[in-house]
């Protein structure tokens, strides 16, 4: 899909100003990048580790940007390893303020790797841990934007998001909220051999 045309869709999308013109910010920047290979990253940092993987922050040298980077470790075939990516690359199509943003996803050296757009505040898991209290307006605006998110997905996309947890919930210094790991590989998921889909605690 064209710059173009995802600008467009963006236009229909119930947001504010403010919303969409960051969109068009995250959208213009990724059309710049294009294609993505593991020589282009610096490692700055592990961001976390667990369901198959670790993510960690990066800096993308030719563009300058820092993304949360997701590395799964795969030993499977190439016809595997490219059904992976070709269905990873719907992702490319999920444009909302309430979904973090994509900017790829390659094979290295036997890792799947995801590119993402970085969050600074990590998860609502671990803001739960560090906050005692979190007063009742905030908690009404994380349940509003998770449910914009799930929404989005459901009706444009046609996806389900089957394991919504905190973890899977993540924060900026911007007070925005997007949701992730929704899980549009099929085939990534059979390879990691997750009989269970979802966190037994909050289904």
């Amino acid at each position: 899909m064209s710059l173009e045309s995802l600008l467009k869709c963006i236009q229909e999308l119930d947001m504010d100003d403010t919303q969409r013109r960051r969109m068009e910010i995250f959208l213009v920047q990724k059309q710049k990048i294009g294609e993505l290979n593991a020589d282009d990253f610096e490692k700055l940092g592990e961001l976390g580790a667990g369901n198959g993987g670790v993510v960690n922050k990066e800096r993308h040298k030719p563009s300058g940007l820092i993304m949360a980077r997701k590395l799964i470790h795969l030993e499977v075939k190439p016809a595997v390893r490219n059904q992976i990516i070709r269905e990873l690359k719907v992702l490319h199509e999920c444009n909302s303020p309430f979904i973090v943003g994509f900017y790829g996803a390659f094979y290295s050296e036997g890792e799947i790797s995801i590119c993402m757009e970085y969050m600074d505040g990590g998860s609502l898991d671990l803001c739960l841990k560090k906050a005692i209290r979190i007063p009742e307006t905030i908690l009404a605006k994380i349940c509003s934007t998770v449910l914009k998110g799930l929404a989005y997905l459901r009706e444009k996309h046609q996806i389900i998001h089957r394991d919504v947890k905190p973890s899977n919930i993540l924060v900026n210094s911007r007070g925005e909220i997007k949701i992730c790991d929704f899980g549009v590989s099929g085939q990534l998921i059979d390879s990691m051999a997750n009989t269970f889909v979802g966190t037994r605690s909050y289904m």
